[in-house]
């Protein structure tokens, strides 16, 4: 961004996308007394609920971008899958970030792993697969290894393990012969993400390193300050972070998953232009959370190191917990139950139904210490029917 920065109580922002990250883009904006729009093509999007106008109109379609543009000072993203051709047409009359440049190396994981390497952050031994030739030519060093495409994946979806080449043929079929990237499988001892924030005028800032664990491809449990990881390797993630952020040109927040392999090396994994499920505990443990960093960031307002007052746990919550165990009748989670404990902070995002696998909200856990955040977490685990196995 050129120029003044956009005050709060003088600007309209907007977001392209209606999911609960918008959500709670939304809602931080208004709070610092931004008008908001947003523009998703669902009519009962949780962001377009909440927001002070929602344009219902397709990401590509030349009207609704045309609106949002007439409307809003600046404009940002909230999931990594928006065209990125619908962020450079934007960016011809508003400023736009992260620039649909930026957000088109995260939709490609060939390119994102380029971009690694040209940053000079480890990343996995792997190979592109787009032809047979490619295939026959994969060195047996990379299996066992998982099958992604390079394309549309995330939460686990578009992946497969394979073992070996005949299992890596058959899963290139499964996958429909698109475009993928094989990596190697790596002895991993833990998982980190680092969020980064960065402006156009290049400041970067990051929150504490946080500890995930996925279930079945999908963050489940977030634990700040990282029990695992040493200073110095928190130190490491957060400088590759924000390597990886200025390479890229990179404005706004900027989520960096990490592997930390069994000899204590560390690897990236991959990243997501946008907040991030395993900062949602931000808005809770920190001064200031993930959504405010990225209204500043975009808003071109200053950009404060944020600080952990609390040591916290999140639990990501899955439409799996309205329903109980093979059955279709839905039901609500015991949720006075589970506010009577202390320090239990509820965030649901306004969606209408339920689904198996569905990321309906958050609960967020605070404590004087991270051993009484990890107690009352169990506590909570319990009360909702969720394993403990952190």
């Amino acid at each position: 961004m050129s120029g003044k920065p956009l005050l709060p109580g003088t600007a309209t922002l907007g977001v392209m996308g209606g999911g609960q990250l918008g959500r709670m883009f939304v809602q931080a904006a208004q709070s610092l007394g931004y008008r908001t729009v947003v523009l998703d093509p669902d009519a009962v999007s949780p962001a377009g609920a909440v927001a002070h106008e929602h344009i219902q109109a397709d990401y590509l379609d030349e009207a609704g971008l045309a609106r949002l543009a007439a409307q809003c000072d600046a404009i940002t993203t909230e999931f990594e899958n928006v065209p990125a051709a619908a962020l450079e047409r934007l960016a011809q009359q508003r400023f736009v970030a992260p620039a649909g440049a930026a957000v088109a190396v995260c939709q490609d994981r060939a390119d994102e792993k380029a971009h690694f390497q040209a940053s000079g952050v480890a990343c996995a031994p792997y190979a592109l697969l787009r032809s047979d030739a490619d295939l026959a030519a994969v060195p047996a060093s990379l299996l066992p290894g998982i099958l992604k495409t390079a394309r549309m994946g995330y939460d686990g979806k578009g992946q497969l393990r394979v073992r070996s080449a005949a299992e890596l043929a058959q899963a290139w079929d499964e996958l429909k012969r698109v475009p993928c990237v094989l990596e190697q499988m790596l002895p991993l001892a833990l998982e980190l993400s680092v969020l980064v924030v960065r402006n156009a005028a290049g400041q970067v800032v990051s929150f504490p390193v946080q500890q995930n664990l996925h279930r079945d491809g999908i963050l489940a449990v977030t634990q700040v300050p990282a029990p695992a990881a040493s200073a110095a390797l928190q130190q490491q993630a957060r400088e590759s972070a924000a390597r990886i952020a200025a390479s890229l040109h990179y404005v706004g927040v900027l989520c960096i998953e990490f592997f930390v392999l069994q000899d204590g090396a560390l690897v990236v994994n991959e990243m997501a232009p946008r907040p991030h499920n395993s900062g949602h505990y931000t808005m809770n443990a920190c001064d200031v959370s993930q959504f405010e960093m990225q209204v500043r960031a975009l808003a071109g307002l200053p950009l404060p190191t944020p600080r952990l007052h609390s040591p916290t746990v999140m639990l990501n919550l899955l439409g799996d917990l309205w329903f109980e165990p093979g059955s279709t009748a839905e039901r609500s989670p015991d949720w006075a139950a589970v506010l009577a404990l202390p320090g239990t902070h509820l965030h649901l995002y306004g969606k209408t139904s339920a689904r198996r696998g569905r990321k309906m909200g958050h609960l967020n856990i605070t404590a004087a210490t991270a051993a009484e955040a990890e107690a009352v977490a169990r506590q909570a685990a319990a009360l909702l029917g969720l394993p403990a196995d952190w």
